[in-house]
């Protein structure tokens, strides 16, 4: 991990959450660029069924992946802790949290056969602070976590249990832009590219798959720049 900074200097990564059903197809795209995604899925919750109501009275599912299909669909990607049920882990004691977040790891690790160390905070940063990094940092075998402040940045950031993802794919407009400009750049110093989201947003309108294609159009198939999953690009 981390021998693309030797290299090509800019490294492109995404990542989705709660492992739902949407995931099969956000895959197939990834997949026909050569780009590479982190899933961050709450275990216990694996082959639940349900519905999200949203704006303009939107229905979309939110059909959980079958734990027995876990190994399958995220082949060649990377599943990571999104805890157990997806509480506010700033409400939780400390134990848990530890709890929340170690078995999610344990039991995804065996479902997948691999040792899962990434993350998503749940309900990104509006439920995560100093304390609930604190742990998740200390006793458990977490080695990065994501939030939900967009910097619209591609620096690199020193604290991986604090970290900022650049873009949420459903601002268009400005992730078009930072795309733009992240293929366009030469930097001296390493330059990540980090977009977050979850596939049943996709469903809220029918161009938003065809917008985010173009995206995956933009910024593929560059020599200069290293396609991983979150743990790939992240860790060195």
């Amino acid at each position: 991990m981390g021998n693309w900074r030797e290299t090509k200097k800019k490294a492109i990564t995404f990542s989705y959450d709660d492992g739902i059903t949407q995931d099969i197809r956000l895959i197939e795209l990834l997949n026909k660029y050569g780009l590479k995604c982190t899933f961050n899925i709450n275990s216990d919750l694996l082959g639940k069924d349900g519905m999200l109501d949203y704006y303009k009275g939107i229905r979309v599912s939110h059909y959980k992946i079958r734990a027995e299909r876990l190994a399958e669909v995220y082949k060649g990607h990377e599943v990571a802790v999104h805890t157990l049920t997806h509480p506010n882990l700033k409400t939780c004691s400390d134990d848990e949290i530890v709890r929340q977040v170690e078995q999610d790891r344990k039991k995804l690790s065996e479902l997948v056969g691999y040792e899962v160390i990434g993350m998503a905070y749940p309900f990104g940063s509006n439920a995560t602070d100093e304390r609930v990094e604190r742990i998740v940092r200390e006793k458990t075998g977490v080695r990065y976590s994501r939030g939900t402040n967009c910097t619209e940045r591609f620096d690199e950031q020193d604290d991986l249990i604090h970290f900022q993802p650049t873009v949420f794919h459903l601002d268009f407009d400005i992730m078009m832009d930072l795309a733009r400009k992240f293929v366009e750049m030469d930097p001296d110093e390493p330059q990540i590219f980090y977009i977050w989201g979850h596939t049943y947003e996709m469903d809220y309108s029918s161009d938003y798959w065809v917008r985010l294609e173009e995206l995956f159009k933009l910024v593929s198939g560059r020599d200069d720049v290293f396609y991983g999953t979150n743990a790939e690009v992240l860790l060195k």
